[in-house]
């Protein structure tokens, strides 16, 4: 029997400062998605949830200038959560569309209720572990990482009813190569492995893949991951398309490397892909690379 993969879209930009991510979920499935994982034939029935309902910068509570839009992000990632909680309960493969990178607080959060333990690969350019006190942007896209090991606001951080959602011994944090102060310094201060884009320049994304993936499974017992891919880790002139650019991100063959050595541990039980822009994007060029990761971390292979 094939197993059910499925897919949820989180049409959210609530999380950051530049409109158009939630256009993210439909910009990658125009770029065909469902249509690339059926043929594809990995043995998944595919399954489009299609997008939870989500509040706008127009309909939605602002709140406090520090944790910008908190009230609504929370309630968008309950959805989620629950969503998520019901499909691996099943023993089922969750793929999240985003939308900001906030959201893989309501996927962890769903998760975590099935696998006592998980691992965490988190591949950013960003280090997303600001808290209140630290951000300077008061954006909670930027406080997800911290939030999922257990720093930050009581509203987020219990949303699994579990704190930490993921122990930071086994969070992996690869790609980083812009950090505020403040979080540089929280960064250095916790256990999360983190691999620089200057580690990948020096060992090169195969070996720091594999480090990533070794470390996860020596320090959990299910030894299966979550895989977190926020496009704003690959060179912006390779995907454009997104609202925080960094410049010196992976090249396109080290994203899909990095997608490829994911596939063949086998160990990953669900994906998101987020901060996908298409207001900022040239013909629907991000929204097809996100296509094609997807496909490299579910098994795609050149032979």
């Amino acid at each position: 029997m094939k197993k059910k993969l499925h897919i949820i879209g989180v049409p959210h930009d609530l999380g950051q400062s530049r409109r158009g991510v939630d256009m993210g979920p439909s910009a990658i499935r125009f770029a065909g998605l469902n249509q690339k994982l059926s043929e594809l034939g990995l043995g998944y029935n595919i399954i489009d949830e299609g997008d939870i309902k989500c509040s706008t910068f127009e309909t939605g509570t602002m709140g406090n200038q520090k944790m910008r839009f908190l009230d609504d992000i929370v309630n968008h990632c309950s959805e989620l959560k629950n969503i998520i909680e019901k499909i691996v309960q099943k023993d089922e493969f969750p793929i999240v569309l985003g939308g900001d990178h906030s959201i893989t607080m309501g996927t962890v959060a769903g998760l975590v209720s099935h696998y006592e333990e998980l691992g965490l690969i988190y591949l950013d350019a960003h280090g997303d572990f600001n808290t209140p006190e630290t951000s300077l942007s008061g954006n909670i896209h930027g406080m997800t990482l911290a939030t999922i090991t257990g720093r930050g606001h009581s509203q987020l951080i219990n949303l699994a009813g579990k704190i930490p959602m993921i122990n930071e011994e086994a969070t992996v944090l690869i790609g980083v190569r812009e950090l505020d102060p403040m979080e540089k310094r929280n960064l250095n201060k916790s256990k999360v492995s983190v691999f620089t884009i200057k580690d990948i320049d020096e060992y090169g994304i195969s070996e720091v893949i594999s480090r990533g993936i070794e470390i996860i499974t020596s320090k959990t017992n299910n030894e299966v991951f979550h895989f977190s891919l926020d496009i704003d880790c690959v060179e912006p002139s390779v995907a454009p398309g997104t609202g925080t650019i960094v410049p010196g991100g992976l090249t396109y063959r080290e994203a899909h490397l990095a997608c490829e050595l994911v596939a063949e541990s086998q160990k990953m039980v669900s994906m998101d892909l987020v901060e996908v822009n298409p207001i900022l994007d040239y013909a629907n060029k991000t929204g097809k690379l996100a296509v094609e990761l997807i496909l490299s971390a579910l098994g795609k292979s050149i032979l």
